[in-house]
């Protein structure tokens, strides 16, 4: 059974950091991909960036060059640098695991139980 936990979310002020981070119970931590994804209060969930096994990243226009996913294999984790943060930001956090060929584009995979960020004077 794969096991993802988040942690890392919390309260920040607007143009504060966070660092979010994934540890996942899989064997095969370096055969996947693993993403981030977000849902701010009553809007839908939406992809945050995703990372793929050899490293390839991608970002969604709207945390491109504020946000940072990577990857420790030998940790099997995974991490989200969120920098200059906005109250847009706000909203529960959720790590993915799926196979390294999955498309991103829509939800599949192993899900985390989600972490709250709240960017909020």
């Amino acid at each position: 059974q794969v096991q993802l936990v988040e942690s890392g979310g919390g309260l920040v002020q607007p143009g504060g950091s966070l660092r979010l981070s994934c540890v996942a119970s899989v064997k095969i931590f370096d055969q996947t991909a693993l993403g981030w994804y977000r849902q701010p209060p009553g809007k839908r969930r939406e992809l945050v960036a995703y990372i793929r096994n050899d490293g390839d990243t991608n970002y969604a226009d709207s945390t491109k060059g504020r946000f940072t996913i990577s990857r420790d294999n030998a940790k099997n984790t995974a991490y989200l640098q969120m920098n200059n943060l906005t109250p847009e930001d706000t909203g529960v956090y959720y790590c993915n695991l799926r196979p390294n060929w999955a498309a991103f584009q829509v939800e599949n995979g192993y899900w985390g139980q989600g972490t709250q960020v709240t960017v909020s004077t």
